[in-house]
């Protein structure tokens, strides 16, 4: 998988996802289903364990949308592949860690790529928006994202003005996780994925569907989802080898080798 509008890198357990779409990294129709046959791929992959998404080039990470693609005739059709925009945000049952590395301006469908990442990497020099109110349009998902990642007066304030946030502000209102000089983003990327690929890839799986499924959910209601043995996830860990080695590992002082199953 090496074609443009798209590069991918496998090491070892990990996916790196690069978008390359001089002059900017938007994403059209074509490149939307792109990513989502790619995230598919890892999704279904039992090798891979973490995916990194990032931009080529230092000054975009990614605009969103095309607008000039779709303004020269590539229609919003409502057909961005699976996984829907980006091939991340409605992706089903994805179970894996995924990591932004922002490594430029973050805007429109671009930062809601990143809020569809569960770990957020930012250069020193990343900017971030979401200026659909200037061009008459609805941020839609991210105006259901923002207001639960930030407070809400703040996301308010970027969805009705468009106004842009600086990296160290982005961090403040904890929009990312931690901001990184530029020449080492990737590498600090790759040292957070190659963590992330030697832990247990069945807990990951598990704390991935709790949170999701229990996002709109009482605790209690989640907790009896839990007891009741109806998060599969959670089944599939209790019952595997990786929990077992687990435990042995832990009485024998040694790392465990966890192996997915």
């Amino acid at each position: 998988m090496t074609e443009k509008p798209l590069r991918t890198e496998r090491r070892g357990h990990v996916l790196t996802v690069t978008l390359d779409r001089p002059k900017a990294n938007a994403i059209d129709l074509a490149t939307s289903r792109m990513m989502g046959d790619v995230f598919l791929d890892f999704r279904d992959d039992p090798e891979l364990r973490v995916a990194v998404i990032t931009g080529a080039g230092k000054k975009f990470f990614c605009p969103g949308w095309d607008l000039k693609a779709a303004a020269s005739g590539d229609a919003v059709d409502g057909d961005y592949g699976v996984g829907g925009f980006g091939g991340l945000q409605e992706l089903f049952a994805l179970n894996k860690p995924v990591i932004a590395a922002v490594n430029g301006i973050c805007c429109g469908g671009g930062l809601e790529l990143a809020l569809s990442a569960d770990i957020i990497l930012a250069a020193d020099h990343a900017r971030f928006a979401m200026p659909e109110i200037q061009s008459g349009t609805v941020a839609d998902a991210a105006s259901i994202k923002l207001p639960k990642r930030i407070p809400y007066h703040i996301a308010m304030e970027m969805l009705l003005t468009g106004r842009w946030l600086e990296a160290e502000e982005a961090a403040r209102w904890g929009l990312i996780n931690r901001i990184v000089p530029a020449d080492a983003l990737a590498d600090e990327a790759q040292a957070l994925a190659d963590v992330l690929a030697s832990g247990p890839p069945l807990v990951y799986a598990a704390i991935k569907e709790i949170v999701r499924e229990a996002e709109d959910m009482k605790f209690q209601d989640a907790m009896n989802r839990i007891t009741k043995s109806q998060f599969q996830t959670v089944e599939t860990l209790y019952r595997s080898d990786d929990q077992k080695e687990g435990a042995r590992a832990f009485a024998e002082k040694r790392a465990p080798v966890w192996r997915g199953q």
